[in-house]
């Protein structure tokens, strides 16, 4: 240890490419600005350790080179973003050959802005272009061929040509592109996807004061829920007041009561909440790019027995996964822990599937590992330090329309895991109690 890390306790500094935190110590979340008297998110580093576990993934996986669709990856790799608006555009892609540093090409002004403003870049490496746009823009152009042409040239300059190139999603005519111009295609996603499994402390910061914005909308939610109010003015609320916390994207707010409460729909409508109800919510947000995924259930002014028996059960569920998260364990022991789907009144685990869940969390929604039945009994992976993931139950009530959903997002430490949902769910919260 340095003397630096000797002044700063709560940091080990094994390297850019291992988380750092020290896992004795509670998870902190911290305020969003940038101050001189704390130690908070150090982008730098973030964007350092982001790009050397692409190399390494990249490295054992023997491909040459990933070409990257995915915004995620894009950003995961890169460092660079554009806004909300590009998630479903297919408009921009990046390129990491070898150990070179990556390319990127953006979105007409977008990469004049970069090359303005990151620098961590060097500004040959951001490029404009654009291929299909979803197809708005007919193959027959000719600018899915163009750039095939200039991936292909840039990958023999960095001496992968004839190596297989990991691609993660792409529109159609742009794989038939690469293959004309000689580029070998491979699955690219599982690529990234292992290089996004551990998180640093950077990224455990994001994802924790991403929660923490969350807290604090379900306690608004608490406040306010009662008969007169509707599913989607919880939702308009909640959107206005994340985005007034920092978040910059409410990806979905799912808010769902009564009788839909069973089966789930996964959304919300303009149905009156009325006293007696069951109503959970679901909320999905970032904060710097990194998400949450975060369910709570409330009684609106009282409870009957079924529905508090469905709420305990739940959440006995819950807690029987959570106590076994820690190193080494492996993903189909806990997702053993989870009834079946047909005690659940289901045909089969895919019919069931997302309601006994478990997904990690990072700049996507859905990362490693994901824990279900129908994939982790046959398919398990090993839970290992440094994952963050949110694990989900669902259980139905014997009245035939209620239900209770309970979610919490976990950091798995050292020595097991670490919450970072905290929102009160030990016991079904009652609002607007009579």
């Amino acid at each position: 240890m340095t003397p630096a890390d000797a002044l700063h306790p709560r940091l080990v500094r094994p390297g850019d490419d291992a988380p750092h935190w020290r896992w004795d110590r509670h998870l902190p979340a911290l305020g969003h600005t940038s101050v001189d008297f704390e130690r908070r998110v150090d982008h730098d580093r973030l964007r350092r350790y982001r790009l050397a576990r692409t190399r390494k993934a990249l490295r054992e996986s023997g491909c040459g080179a990933l070409l990257t669709f995915d915004v995620n990856n894009i950003r995961y790799i890169s460092g660079t973003k554009i806004g909300e608006w590009e998630r479903d555009k297919m408009c921009r892609f990046a390129l990491l050959a070898a150990d070179e540093e990556p390319f990127v090409w953006d979105f007409g002004s977008a990469a004049v802005h970069h090359r303005e403003y990151c620098d961590w870049l060097a500004p040959e490496r951001m490029r404009a272009g654009v291929l299909g746009m979803r197809g708005t823009i007919p193959p027959a152009f000719g600018l899915m061929r163009h750039h095939a042409e200039e991936i292909a040239s840039l990958l023999k300059a960095a001496g992968v040509a004839g190596m297989a190139v990991g691609v993660d999603y792409a529109e159609t005519a742009m794989f038939h592109a690469l293959e004309a111009a000689g580029v070998k295609v491979v699955d690219g996603q599982q690529i990234m996807l292992a290089a996004r499994e551990i998180k640093n402390v950077d990224e455990i910061h994001l994802l924790t004061q991403a929660a923490s914005m969350v807290d604090g909308v379900y306690h608004m939610i608490w406040e306010s829920l009662k008969p007169g109010i509707r599913e989607n003015d919880i939702v308009a609320m909640a959107n206005r007041m994340l985005y007034e916390m920092g978040s910059d994207d409410v990806e979905a707010i799912n808010a769902i009561a009564g009788e839909r409460c069973n089966p789930h729909p996964h959304n919300f409508t303009d149905r009156y909440f009325r006293p007696g109800d069951q109503a959970y919510f679901d909320i999905l947000q970032s904060y710097q790019g990194y998400r949450t995924c975060y369910y709570r259930t409330f009684g609106i002014g009282r409870a009957t027995p079924a529905q508090t028996d469905a709420y305990g059960r739940a959440r006995e569920w819950l807690d029987a996964a959570i106590a076994l998260i820690r190193p080494g364990v492996t993903t189909d022991r806990v997702a053993a822990v989870w009834p079946t789907a047909q005690s659940l009144g289901f045909p089969d685990e895919l019919a069931a599937f997302g309601l006994q869940f478990g997904h990690g969390l990072g700049l996507a929604l859905h990362e490693r590992p994901i824990i279900s039945r129908a994939v982790s009994l046959e398919h398990p992976m090993t839970i290992e330090t440094g994952m963050v993931f949110a694990l989900e139950t669902y259980c139905p009530a014997t009245d035939g329309y209620s239900a209770a959903r309970i979610e919490e997002e976990v950091v798995v430490t050292d020595r097991g895991c670490e919450v970072i949902s905290l929102f009160p769910a030990e016991t079904l919260p009652i609002a607007a109690r009579y």
